[in-house]
């Protein structure tokens, strides 16, 4: 594991940074502004807040984990189940963890103040579809493109190369979110990639377990397919990844950290 300071970003000048001692003018490293994600992540938090403790019920474990974690650096590996609904339940966790709550998203005062340096993996057509999903994207969507399946089918095209970079840079700068199944299909194969992605950069890699988000939410996690449904989340402590570990054993082990080991009536 390995910890770097993150860099500051600013629209100002290098010499006049030190002046913006408020953060009003600091940006991500893909020239976000942190102001703009905060106000953004504070609306969606709100709008969403009733959809994962009223509407449903979340159970969250785990979160001890996550107190003592540096501001970047660290690599979060969940399956998936929805498009949204799971990464939005992360950024309450996130802004939850950082007011010092445990384990628990209640009261919502946490999104008066979010953490902004929050990034997650998703496919740039998931993206791009409609208004709402841009909206999404705004708030820390590194965006790339499958090599394996686009628009619900499955494709064969050339390596992303720019993604590796792109992950890198976010996590200079802060948290990421991935999903290394690159679906919501239950016991998918773990891309090799993000095996290639903990060999070369050594993030923390915090493994995720989530459970009820698609028996709740339809397959965007937008609209609600069954209310009164017990949301899990469930994070692990960190991952040790020795500089000895092969891609094929780190996929092995994120695969089984994150619970996808297909049962035997799976492959039958």
């Amino acid at each position: 594991m390995k910890y770097t300071k993150p860099t500051k970003y600013s629209y100002l000048p290098r010499f006049l940074a030190w002046l913006d001692i408020l953060g009003l003018f600091e940006c991500d490293p893909f020239g976000n502004s942190l102001l703009v994600k905060r106000i953004l992540i504070c609306i969606i938090g709100w709008f969403t807040y009733a959809r994962y403790t009223v509407v449903n019920r979340i159970q969250i474990e785990g979160t001890e984990h996550l107190e003592n974690l540096p501001i970047n650096n660290v690599l979060f590996l969940s399956n998936h189940q929805t498009y949204f609904a799971d990464v939005i339940a992360f950024y309450h966790i996130f802004c939850a963890v950082k007011w010092g709550f445990q384990n628990t998203m209640l009261p919502p005062i946490y999104l008066f103040g979010p953490r902004a340096r929050n990034y997650f993996v998703a496919a740039s057509e998931t993206m791009k579809k409609d208004i709402l999903s841009r909206l999404f994207a705004m708030g820390g969507a590194l965006t790339v493109e499958r090599s394996w399946r686009a628009d619900g089918r499955d494709v064969k095209r050339a390596v992303d190369t720019s993604a590796g970079d792109k992950v890198n840079r976010a996590l200079e700068h802060g948290w990421v979110v991935s999903f290394p199944q690159g679906t919501t299909s239950p016991y998918a194969p773990i891309r090799k990639g993000t095996g290639h992605l903990i060999k070369d950069h050594h993030p923390i890699v915090v493994p995720i377990v989530i459970n009820g988000f698609r028996r709740a939410f339809d397959k965007k996690g937008l609209r609600f397919k069954k209310r009164n449904t017990l949301l899990t989340v469930r994070f692990k402590a960190p991952m040790h990844i020795s500089p000895d570990d092969s891609v094929d054993d780190i996929v092995a082990r994120v695969r089984s950290a994150i619970e996808q080991d297909a049962p035997e009536w799976v492959n039958k």
